[in-house]
């Protein structure tokens, strides 16, 4: 494919390989020189101690935020200032996009030399559309192409950055498309919220029905005394609610244990991974963590038909995280909704069979769940080597209500519809995002906007 160069553009002479802006034909071009004009401000340090002032933190997607300062720490390089709406952009992250615009109401901003601050052209250009362009794909690619100097060291020269051209629609038009993306962005915000509700209600209503309270938050006690039996649960949580005797669930309906309605609670296989691909995988740690049981988190494994037989995945199991360096994640469950014929579960995991004539899959996925069964989980889990653990004694000696069936799967129908509705909330969020974001490069970088009236 052809590309059609200025001779201006020729000052450097790999400007045919950097990436260029594909602009709209239709829309005017101002150099970035033309619409920022650079703010020296040096902060006078007889006056202002360092305590009084805020350094900042530039981040790649263009947001800032305050930099926490340890108590008694100065700068020892030059400060200046960096007013409201003022465009800062951190030289040695240009290249990353690393631009952004002071608050309002930040007051008392400083940067070191490292940072360059621009006073924008309000007639001409919204502060806010500035950022945004910078982050469009056009614009980071150039920025990357364009960084020079040595290797761990580059960067993008500001005279370079200033000299480009960007499209500039009128200010108005500017705002409107800022606005227009801010308000898609709230509307994606509302449905996150609608969507948390949702599922927080859902939960609400399932504990309820079941009568089930999460346990009382844990006192802060760094040091307390237990009991030496009570020490092989090496947990300070764990140790603490077994002494306050909080522990199991609260109910106000009567609980067994789970152990009574369970076939089978087996550990996964201790087989390594193969490095070869073969016709058998082996799902990862990971696989089960986040509650839903994700197979795209495996491995391939040698495929033979011990492991397969021992280890199969049939509907309705139960799969939970024995062993984890982070606690939440102990005791994680998920369910399996149908037979898996090329995929086994790996030793840190724990494979759980309900008896279908005393408990509902579903339900006992969602139970393992509530904060009332979590807290037994994690009193009971043990550590050793940095890694918190539980076993099948400890699975089968949950507590937890057992209605009957049909009450069993009304409540677990309930919750999954909550979920589903949650999550079609959360997807549509997604894709508001993505489309608000769409609809702003768009009208910059195609040729299918109508020019502006």
């Amino acid at each position: 494919m052809m590309e059609v160069y200025r001779w201006s553009q020729l000052d450097r002479w790999d400007a045919f390989t950097i990436p260029h802006l594909h602009i709209a034909p239709h829309l005017p071009r101002r150099k970035i020189a033309d619409l920022l004009s650079p703010r020296h401000e040096r902060v006078d340090r007889a006056e202002w101690t360092f305590d009084r002032l805020q350094p900042i933190t530039i981040h790649f997607g263009g947001d800032i935020s305050r930099r926490k300062v340890a108590e008694g720490t100065d700068y020892s390089l030059p400060l200046f200032w960096a007013r409201p709406g003022d465009i800062t952009l951190s030289k040695i992250d240009l290249k990353n996009g690393a631009v952004g615009v002071v608050p309002v109401g930040w007051d008392n901003v400083v940067v070191t030399s490292h940072f360059k601050v621009y006073q924008p052209d309000l007639e001409e250009l919204d502060p806010r559309y500035f950022r945004m362009l910078l982050q469009t794909e056009d614009f980071k690619k150039w920025l990357w192409a364009s960084r020079s100097g040595a290797d761990g060291r580059t960067e993008v020269k500001l005279d370079v950055f200033e000299a480009l051209e960007i499209p500039l629609p009128p200010v108005e038009r500017q705002q409107a498309l800022c606005d227009a993306y801010t308000a898609d962005l709230s509307r994606a915000a509302q449905l996150e919220q609608e969507a948390e509700a949702t599922l927080r209600v859902g939960w609400q209503a399932f504990e309820t029905a079941l009568g089930v309270a999460p346990p009382p938050p844990l006192p802060d006690r760094p040091v307390f005394v237990a009991r030496f039996k009570d020490v092989e649960r090496w947990s300070h949580d764990g140790i603490l609610r077994g002494a306050l005797g909080n522990g199991a669930a609260s109910s106000e309906v009567s609980t067994e244990p789970l152990g009574n309605a369970l076939l089978e609670v087996r550990h996964g296989c201790s087989k390594g991974p193969s490095k070869k691909a073969t016709s058998l995988r082996v799902l990862k740690i990971s696989a089960v963590t986040k509650g839903q049981l994700d197979l795209e988190e495996n491995k391939f494994i040698a495929d033979e038909s011990a492991l397969r037989e021992q280890f199969a995945l049939k509907a309705g199991d139960i799969l939970m995280c024995r062993t984890n360096g982070t606690l939440a994640y102990v005791g994680m469950s998920a369910l399996v909704e149908a037979d898996i014929d090329d995929m086994i579960f790996p030793d840190k995991v724990i494979r759980v069979r309900p008896n279908l004539e005393r408990i509902e899959p579903g339900f006992l996925w969602r139970l393992l769940q509530v904060p009332a069964v979590r807290s037994q989980i994690e009193a009971a889990a043990r550590t050793a080597v940095g890694n918190f653990a539980i076993g099948g004694k400890d699975i089968k000696a949950l507590k937890g209500p057992l209605p009957l069936l049909a009450r069993q799967k009304e409540l677990a129908r309930a919750l999954n519809e909550a979920a589903t509705d949650a999550q079609s909330k959360r997807a549509a969020a997604a894709t508001l995002r993505q489309s608000a974001w769409a609809t702003f490069e768009a009208a910059l970088f195609t040729a299918t906007e109508e020019p502006a009236p």
